[in-house]
């Protein structure tokens, strides 16, 4: 036998080497370095260079401007509250005495940012939010399945540098606050795969810091995902368990009186209030709006959740029905908070990523069948959250009160974005049914004719 025969047949007789399973925590990078790998060159240099001077502008801009960080002042005052023993709802903070309005696991998270001086906090927050918004953009290409991958790091490139005009992202980085971070852990949550074991993790721990996110339980309960609706609630409830066992106190004050106050968080009626209260406030010329905002925003809290679940149960027919259906949640979420500070509404990017999307098919259709209607209303979202228009309009004292109706629509912009959004949603979802033959709603136990193993359209 030649040595040759010999080589072969040992390696006919030894088994083919499987390369070692790379560790899960290892993925993220190893993807996103492939992704950069195989992004178009030029287009990249390109998207480089413009979120490069858009960046440099932003640092000009915000220079001159001044730039408070307020909020990033109570958060540190929360962590140092928690380090030394302090009582963390009776502390005030910068000029404006503003208290703490978060949860106690929320400042026990706060307790690192009491290590660094102010100056190092200003820097290192506005670079991490910057951060932020790149995986905002990344998670909302995920979400929306668009555009292709090897696209996707010349969009976050983009999106990272010149979402900063957006007025959510400029407001949160200039208050240093953490709405892009926990944007990110909802749509890390919602981008994961339904069978997940740890889906609504993410939810639960947002839910923890600001009670808002919880409302994407409800969407996860409504559309059948009961699983992840468990786990984020019970998320939420060590989150609580946590805080009740390190500060005891805290909790208790928190959730039998702090909770409750809505003078700690701020006025109803002033337009930095985004939310259908504050519009009914300066709509009715009152403080407290009452039982009018209250019915709106139940009757938006039924219909905007309807229209998420509605979404996510018409995959078969709506592209990027799952983009949808967390989008209407949201927005949902945004209209009936008591309060949602115009940087709560950092969800126009994913928003906007979605609207680009459907705008993108809508121009690769033929030209004979090609509509204008998705680049229209992606150009007014885009204006409407870059006009920074409830800042135009007088709002000191009591002016917020004594606004006439031509004031109203600038005042209250986002609210009526959002309630716009829930409109055109239940249109998209009712044309695309229709296009497809089925009924709008499908009752229980309904069932459609079926011919040669195919459902037979209803006719019209």
């Amino acid at each position: 036998m030649t040595t040759v025969q010999q080589d072969r047949r040992t390696a006919q007789a030894e088994p083919a080497r499987v390369p070692p399973a790379e560790p899960a925590w290892r993925r993220p990078v190893t993807d996103a370095v492939r992704a950069v790998r195989e992004a178009p060159r030029r287009q990249l240099r390109i998207a480089c260079l413009v979120a490069g001077v858009s960046l440099l502008l932003y640092a000009v801009v915000r220079h001159f401007i001044g730039t408070s960080m307020v909020d990033m002042m109570v958060y540190r005052a929360e962590g140092a509250a928690v380090a030394n023993g302090h009582d963390l709802y009776a502390l005030r903070v910068t000029q404006w005495n503003l208290p703490a309005t978060y949860p106690p696991f929320a400042a026990m998270l706060f307790l690192p940012s009491s290590w660094f001086p102010v100056g190092f906090l200003r820097v290192a927050i506005t670079a991490g939010n910057v951060l932020l918004l790149g995986l905002t953009a990344l998670l909302s290409f995920r979400l929306v399945g668009w555009p292709r991958r090897e696209v996707r790091p010349v969009g976050v490139v983009l999106v990272a540098g010149l979402g900063v005009w957006l007025e959510p992202v400029f407001t949160t980085l200039r208050y240093g606050q953490i709405n892009l971070a926990l944007l990110c852990l909802v749509l890390w949550d919602l981008t994961r795969q339904d069978g997940h074991r740890w889906k609504g993790v993410g939810i639960g721990i947002a839910a923890g810091i600001k009670l808002t996110p919880g409302l994407f339980a409800v969407y996860l309960l409504l559309t059948g995902r009961v699983r992840a609706a468990l786990v984020a609630g019970f998320t939420f409830l060590a989150t609580f368990a946590l805080g009740a066992v390190a500060l005891p106190g805290a909790t208790w004050g928190f959730w039998t009186k702090y909770l409750y106050d809505s003078s700690r968080v701020g006025k109803t009626e002033i337009v930095d209030n985004q939310s259908l209260r504050g519009v009914a406030a300066r709509f009715l010329h009152h403080a407290n709006p009452g039982l009018p905002a209250v019915a709106a925003a139940a009757l938006v809290a039924v219909a905007g959740l309807a229209v998420a679940a509605w979404a996510h149960r018409s995959g078969r027919w709506l592209p990027r029905a799952e983009a949808w259906g967390v989008c209407c949640a949201a927005v949902t979420a945004l209209l009936i908070s008591p309060i949602s500070w115009t940087h709560h509404w950092v969800w126009c990017v994913p928003i906007l990523v979605l609207l680009a999307a459907e705008a993108s098919y809508e121009r690769s259709r033929p030209a004979m069948s090609r509509r204008r209607r998705w680049r229209v209303i992606l150009g007014l979202t885009l204006v409407g959250f870059c006009s920074f228009s409830m800042w135009l309009v007088p709002h000191k004292g009591i002016t917020n009160l004594q606004m006439n109706l031509l004031k109203q629509i600038p005042a209250g912009m986002y609210p009526w974005i959002g309630l716009c959004f829930l409109a055109v949603a239940a249109l998209r979802i009712r044309a695309r049914r229709r296009a497809a033959g089925e009924p709008l709603v499908r009752l229980p136990g309904q069932r459609l004719p079926v011919e040669d193993g195919r459902p037979v359209p209803v006719p019209r």
